[in-house]
């Protein structure tokens, strides 16, 4: 019987923290409760990765991060503590950065289509007599040469036995038999199975599939039988030989066919438990023909978020949007959705403007003004992709929108409509993989940079333009979840959100205080501004959230979400006179502008603490599979990777604990402060409840709350579990408590778990039921 979790824990496996080193961590994350240990990426990574996502090598485990002798020591730790293990997986792509790390990738440019991997890389033949196109050049090729930047090295070699060509720190194989033409470059490049092209030419003229935008990272066809068995053979392995109980499969949307995929991996693994970083649109379904247990979990984090927020101050963030577009000249703000066309279209012309000639060079017959009208189509779609031949509507109303928006395309359109339907063509195969990187680019990576009013609204799988869910809303899509992915994974945080989930629960109190944020900002944007009013606001709630931070953190926060916004600055072709704005700001931040961040920050980070809180229960006990990411069972106030990326005390952490207990066992409480105690008394015992007493959380209704602040609690009956959890506290406080609002309930006892006060049977007044903490997790006695 396939085991699946009732919890899991995320730690970020790099040098730093080796498979060794979360060995150790088995028994505090057995204390902590969680019931599986989750993974991030273990194969072997391009050299010095802290990520992992980047694999150069499928067949063993990565040395750096504790080898195939590591994972087995953490897996038996593991089972020693009756903890299972999830392991993030990487089936799109391969790292080549370090060609000579990677022994497909090298293979392929030694001996072109000679190799046995050359059919492992989604290279177009078509183009360049398909040869490798490589874009690591700093200036055109002629220019190259001309300074006499190649250096060859004809000296035979294991992996390169006709020597090495070389361009600054990058190192290629040189092809059999062309190390004769070493004194006439260009005869020799021109023999070469790779054709050097300058940097720039990766967002034009690139031929091979890669990872969004990143030229770094070469698509593979795990489509093939033989590129699936080879790339997952160690993969597999893990499951087999009971190293690993779960996998964790990364954008599957960049496959050619998801779905196939899937079925081949639940084949191999004997239906082991699998989850897929699956972004999913508002309304938009998780494919239930799929092998897989549900998604990573943005879709509950999107809730959880809205169920929080105040849509009345969501308004008045909005005009706050509208004055500094105003005061520094800047047009109004477009709709979202106008918003992510123009940004979906930007990215379709510039850095992802060779996937689209691909999906030119993929049409079986010509087509006028066919690279116009599919980028058009792209930027039109409404979801990140479809799966043919189910998701048509999908594509009919990209279409449709392309065709309304750009009627001068409207023939070109019409011609390529049945073509792009036609899943029997190659461009109707790669035209999802395109629109879904296309969509994470322009959306994710751009839009979400420049829709600024409040940056809880802006993360992963969210759409700015629900800003809030009502209590039955959200109880709607837990009652979904329960129904149709009950084992799907939850999550608040993770590696890649934007921000943390106690940022994102501090600034979602902005908008229960919109006028005074408002004042707060004019005299922020006083003391230091770029002169661009919502890059402003973005810059000043970075610091306002993750407060306290250093100037060296907001800065790199602040370099990357301007150059992401690709408005006044870019990644390619950086400002750095504008930038130089951006740096004030950081600056700033712990300067002339401290005594004001601070003074803000004391008004509202207790409001902050009690969302945190609150999201943090309703994730933890909600349907599906909650995931805790690492550190985050205290407060954790990140921004963006790689800030969310930093190694966590864990020894500190488990010392905590400990002292936690102990002062719990003799009626010590926690206070909610600085110091985190309170959230890892609520993640602790919830992760406990949910572990040891699963049986108790086998349904999901509301409960009813009772009384005039009735809207500011979501409280759930689960089982034998009832969770009630505060909302909106600015504006609770403001109408003095709880007062006689009530929590209907069975006549039978209960004990508050995180408090350790038994509760009478009947109905229970909030103000006596939250008088500690701004939540409740009560377990009724038999």
């Amino acid at each position: 019987m396939t085991r699946r979790p009732v919890s899991t824990y995320r730690l970020q496996i790099t040098s730093r923290l080796t498979l060794d080193d979360a060995a150790e961590l088995t028994p505090y994350l057995a204390s902590l409760g969680a019931d599986w240990v989750y993974l991030s990426p273990i194969l072997a990574a391009t050299p010095g990765s802290d990520h992992g996502y980047d694999v150069v090598d499928p067949s063993r485990i990565d040395p750096s991060r504790g080898g195939a002798e590591g994972l087995e020591r953490f897996a038996a730790a593991a089972r020693a503590h009756d903890l299972g293990i999830l392991i993030d997986t990487v089936p799109n792509h391969m790292g080549v950065s370090v060609p000579r790390a990677n022994p497909w990738w090298w293979d392929v440019l030694r001996l072109g289509r000679a190799s046995r991997h050359a059919v492992a890389f989604d290279i177009d033949a078509r183009q360049s007599d398909g040869r490798v196109r490589l874009p690591i050049l700093g200036a055109q090729p002629e220019e190259v040469l001309a300074a006499g930047d190649l250096v060859v090295d004809p000296t035979p070699q294991a992996d390169a036995p006709d020597g090495t060509l070389s361009y600054f720190e990058h190192i290629l194989p040189l092809a059999p038999g062309t190390a004769a033409l070493a004194d006439d470059l260009p005869a020799l490049l021109a023999a070469q199975n790779y054709e050097l092209r300058f940097w720039e030419d990766q967002n034009t003229e690139l031929n091979y599939r890669r990872f969004f935008a990143v030229s770094e990272l070469a698509g593979i066809r795990v489509q093939l039988d033989d590129v699936f068995r080879e790339s997952h053979r160690e993969i597999v392995r893990w499951i087999t030989d009971g190293l690993a109980d779960g996998l964790r499969v990364d954008h599957p949307d960049g496959l050619a066919d998801p779905g196939g995929y899937l079925e081949k991996l639940s084949d191999a693994t004997g239906g082991a438990y699998t989850l897929v970083e699956k972004i999913l649109e508002p309304g938009e379904a998780l494919p239930d023909w799929w092998r897989t247990d549900g998604t990573t979990g943005y879709d509950a984090l999107g809730e959880i978020d809205r169920v929080l927020i105040d849509p009345d101050g969501v308004g008045a963030l909005d005009a706050l949007d509208a004055r500094l577009r105003a005061d520094t000249g800047l047009p109004d703000g477009a709709s979202w959705h106008d918003l992510t066309h123009r940004t979906k279209r930007l990215v379709a012309d510039t850095i992802l403007r060779s996937e689209v000639r691909r999906l030119v060079h993929a049409l079986p017959f010509g087509v006028v003004d066919a690279e116009d009208a599919l980028a058009e189509i792209v930027a039109c779609f409404p979801v990140y992709r479809s799966y043919l031949p189910a998701g048509r509507e999908h594509l009919e109303q990209a279409l449709a929108e392309a065709s309304a928006r750009r009627p001068d395309l409207a023939a070109a359109i019409a011609e390529l409509a049945p073509l792009l339907a036609d899943p029997a063509l190659e461009v109707a195969e790669r035209l999802p993989q395109v629109s879904g990187a296309v969509m994470a680019k322009g959306v994710e990576d751009t839009a979400f940079y420049r829709f600024t009013r409040l940056g809880t609204l802006t993360e992963v799988g969210g759409d700015p333009s629900i800003a809030a869910v009502t209590v039955e809303e959200f109880h709607a899509a837990q009652q979904n979840r329960l129904a149709a992915w009950p084992n799907s994974m939850t999550t608040l945080s993770t590696h890649d959100t934007k921000r943390s989930e106690d940022v994102r629960a501090r600034l979602s109190v902005l908008a229960e205080v919109p006028q005074r944020w408002a004042e707060v900002l004019t005299e922020l944007r006083a003391i230091a501004s770029t002169g661009h009013g919502p890059l402003d606001s973005l810059l000043w709630q970075a610091a306002v959230g993750a407060w306290p931070i250093t100037s060296e953190r907001l800065r790199d926060y602040g370099l990357k979400a301007a150059r992401e916004a690709a408005e006044s600055t870019t990644w390619q072709h950086p400002d750095e006179e504008f930038e130089r704005g951006v740096i004030a700001i950081a600056d700033a931040a712990n300067g002339a502008a401290r005594a004001t961040i601070e003074d803000f920050v004391a008004e509202i980070a207790g409001f902050g603490r009690s969302n945190s809180l609150s999201a943090k229960l309703l994730q933890l006990t909600g349907p599906g599979v909650p995931d805790v990411y690492q550190g985050s069972e205290l407060w954790d106030l990140s921004l963006v990777d790689p800030d969310n990326r930093r190694p966590v005390d864990f020894a500190a952490n488990a010392q905590l604990l400990g002292a936690l207990d102990t002062d719990v066992a003799h009626g010590l409480l926690p206070a909610i402060d600085g110091t985190g105690l309170a959230k890892m008394l609520v993640t602790s015992r919830a992760l406990r409840l949910r572990r040891d007493h699963s049986e108790s959380f086998t349904r999901y209704r509301a409960a009813e709350v009772v009384g005039a602040a009735f809207a500011h609690a979501v409280a759930v009956d689960r089982g034998r579990v009832t969770v009630v959890a505060t909302r909106l506290p600015v504006a609770l406080a403001r109408r003095g408590g709880w007062g006689d609002t009530v929590l209907m309930r069975p006549d039978r006892a209960a004990t508050d778990v995180l408090t350790g006060r038994r509760v009478d049977p009947g109905p229970v007044r909030l103000a006596d039921l939250l008088d500690t903490y701004p939540v409740a997790l009560l377990m009724e006695e038999r």
